[in-house]
């Protein structure tokens, strides 16, 4: 079985390259299950049903969310219509929406997702995510062999701790949310495949798919600036996790990327 991860999607231009790229690497890496972190999708800031269904042709089987989740207000409401859409897992259960799910695929069973979200450095109310996953995985492994994480934090330490707690327990922790692709793709001792952060569909010439020049302003002068999402020369990250269907064990981790206009 092969899985695909792409990383955090920002924008319009995110959502466009998505439905070009992900179907020729669906057919290219035969996919099993497509999975996206689209937090970020809807102008740069949360989701929408608007958004979703527009990317119907891109195949995508389940979108993640972080801490952004929230920023379009209207997928509160909308969030009931998309049981493949996953807010994090440790936050309030009053929130609405769930944080796992179980996708069933064509030709290899059920594969597990859960979606956690990081505490450190990001100012979150968000519950301990290791105790979250003990309970999400526990209810995971009843149904099926073959767990996906995606773990929605800042601090390396912190996602890969969690790479390192749920080692042998699950098929994969992919982290998410610092936009930027890292290589140190691996296959843990127990068999869990892992890397810090899968990167983002989003602008190459950019700074994490914002326009340059405000965030240079910004940084240099502590003015406030809007930062406006650069929605042209797309760059799609993703993973791609070959995996034992039989026994939930990653075989392989591989980073992809693709350029698109």
């Amino acid at each position: 079985m092969h899985i695909l991860f792409i990383g955090d999607m920002v924008g319009k231009g995110s959502r466009k390259a998505a439905r070009e790229i992900v179907p020729q690497l669906r057919q290219e890496y035969g996919c099993s299950l497509v999975i996206a972190n689209g937090e970020n999708m809807a102008g740069g800031g949360g989701m929408t049903a608007k958004c979703l269904r527009g990317l119907a042709e891109a195949r995508i089987d389940v979108f993640t969310g972080g801490d952004h989740m929230w920023d379009q207000r209207s997928l509160v409401e909308e969030i009931a219509d998309f049981p493949n859409v996953l807010r994090p897992a440790n936050v309030c259960p009053q929130q609405p929406g769930r944080g796992t799910g179980v996708f069933e695929t064509l030709d290899h069973g059920n594969v597990g997702v859960i979606c956690l979200q990081g505490r450190t450095f990001m100012n979150s109310s968000a519950d301990c995510p290791f105790a979250a996953a003990d309970r999400c995985v526990e209810e995971l492994q009843a149904q099926t062999s073959v767990i996906i994480v995606d773990m929605h934090a800042e601090a390396t330490s912190e996602k890969i701790a969690m790479g390192r707690y749920l080692d042998g327990r699950v098929t994969a922790v992919l982290g998410t949310h610092t936009h930027v692709a890292t290589a140190d793709e691996q296959i843990l001792p127990a068999g869990t495949a892992y890397q810090t952060d899968v990167g983002m569909v989003g602008a190459r010439e950019s700074v994490l798919g914002r326009d340059i020049e405000p965030v240079l302003q910004k940084f240099s002068t502590g003015m406030p600036a809007r930062f406006t999402v650069v929605e042209k020369g797309i760059r799609l990250h993703a993973t791609l996790i070959h995996v034992d269907p039989q026994t939930g064990k990653a075989l392989d981790i591989t980073r992809i990327w693709r350029d698109f206009d």
